[in-house]
């Protein structure tokens, strides 16, 4: 069983977890659900999810498993090459239901990675964590899961950059609506940060040269 070595989120999932969160039924505190992506040599990466159903109490969780399963099947007629990499939840981090539906996850993959959303946007912020966890007791005894953190980077493709630039234009209360770029724009502004990434590696080897 390889070891989660790094561990990367598309921009895609972060929006629709926030998008579940939002339409949850009233009596939900958080939501929870699957995320899907890769996982080659212990790099994950995570490119999609989806929320699955739950009821829990003080006392006891449920989830709706066969839906996970019914909504996976689905995606992978949609993306073959997607395959289940962890599961999400919303909240400020680990409870103690954390371990059962851990439990569950670590049946349908390796090394579950378990990514942990804030919406309660403290400090005006949507802290993101990132764990893994790990079987810890005495063999042939009992066992239980210890989370422990992984650290994480956002990553996004250049379609994906292109939508949240048109985002962040449009973030101030007062602008109505964002004029979104025609091709030619992109050319444009692709073609003047690739040389302002020239100039800095011409006045480096400059430098370089001058201290030789």
């Amino acid at each position: 069983m390889a070891s989660i070595v790094e561990c990367s989120v598309h921009p895609v999932v972060l929006f629709t977890i926030v998008d579940s969160f939002e339409r949850r039924q009233d009596q939900h505190a958080r939501v929870i659900g699957t995320l899907l992506g890769t996982n080659v040599l212990g790099a994950v990466e995570i490119t999609n999810c989806f929320c699955v159903p739950h009821n829990e109490s003080e006392d006891e969780v449920a989830v709706d498993i066969e839906f996970a399963k019914n909504m996976f099947d689905l995606h992978k007629k949609v993306n073959p090459a997607e395959s289940i990499v962890g599961w999400y939840a919303t909240g400020h981090g680990i409870t103690e239901h954390s371990v059962l539906i851990h439990e569950y996850y670590s049946r349908e993959c390796n090394n579950p990675v378990h990514l942990t959303i804030n919406t309660s946007l403290s400090n005006q912020e949507m802290a993101m964590k990132a764990w893994l966890g790990n079987t810890m007791g005495v063999p042939g005894a009992t066992q239980g899961v210890v989370f422990t953190p992984v650290s994480f980077k956002l990553v996004s493709h250049e379609p994906e950059r292109v939508a949240l630039d048109t985002l962040i234009q449009g973030k101030s209360p007062t602008t109505k609506t964002v004029d979104i770029f025609s091709d030619l724009n992109h050319v444009g502004r692709a073609c003047y940060k690739l040389k302002e990434m020239l100039s800095a590696v011409i006045s480096y080897v400059d430098n370089v040269l001058v201290s030789s």
